[in-house]
């Protein structure tokens, strides 16, 4: 014997959004208060007063008059909730892109002391291959006028860090003109650059900061950098950078 099957129940998902929900009956009772006193004018117009009781000729009753305030009081009251409603959308969108705003920032910041505490781990807890002068960093950043840049190198003592380490830092820069390789000092290139080789002396590191630009038809390739201590701490650091990986855009 076939049992009969109990019909299926269909059941519709529909997203809850409190808002926009609360925003429709606003404009639901808008327009309905609007629709009664358009309404309540046409009648008067007519001189429809006599179906609420009025005299014929004279002014509309008391209970008409006030039925007309009340829905008037009423659409202001309306207008003002759709108002607010639309005043606190705006206002979360702000606090929302004030948010996202503050997290990237947070984001940033943490990166950036991320990095910095990495660097200085490097320096006091080195590891076995990586001791003494290092040629860490080699930034470059354009500056408004063209082929214009700022530079940055970072040396740096790892490992034994009570005494001072000193020398000279020589940069050059490695590129294409007119189809032949060229290799350009870093002191023809910059005015903050006097010699070939620039004097450091650091405990723990140190930065050599200026500016420079290169000349027209100058393709630049490479940055070389080397360094090399004097003294008892007497070592040479050397390291090549590729132009693209260090320039900041």
């Amino acid at each position: 014997m076939k049992q009969d099957r109990k019909p299926v129940q269909e059941y519709v998902v529909t997203r809850h959004r409190p808002g926009q929900t609360l925003r429709r009956a606003v404009l639901v009772l808008v327009v309905a208060i609007v629709t009664g006193v358009v309404g309540y004018g046409a009648g008067l117009a007519r001189g429809g007063y006599g179906l609420v009781g009025s005299s014929g000729g004279g002014a509309p009753d008391e209970r008409l008059k006030n039925e007309l305030q009340g829905l008037k009081e009423q659409y202001a009251e309306a207008k003002q909730q759709l108002a607010n409603l639309e005043r606190g959308k705006l206002i979360d969108r702000q606090a929302l892109d004030q948010a996202r705003t503050t997290i990237v920032d947070l984001e940033t910041r943490v990166a950036s002391l991320q990095s910095d505490l990495t660097f200085y781990q490097n320096i006091m807890a080195p590891s076995e291959i990586s001791k003494g002068l290092q040629v860490d960093n080699f930034i470059l950043v354009p500056n408004r006028q063209s082929r214009s840049y700022r530079f940055k190198l970072v040396l740096t003592q790892v490992g034994n860090n009570k005494s001072y380490i000193k020398g000279l830092v020589a940069v050059n820069v490695i590129g294409m003109h007119d189809g032949t390789k060229e290799v350009i000092a870093l002191r023809d290139l910059s005015e903050d650059i006097e010699d070939l080789g620039v004097k450091f002396r650091f405990r723990y590191f140190q930065d050599v900061e200026g500016s420079l630009t290169l000349p027209e038809s100058f393709n630049p390739l490479e940055i070389q950098v080397v360094a090399q201590a004097e003294g008892k701490k007497s070592s040479q650091a050397e390291r090549t950078f590729d132009w693209d990986d260090v320039l900041e855009n």
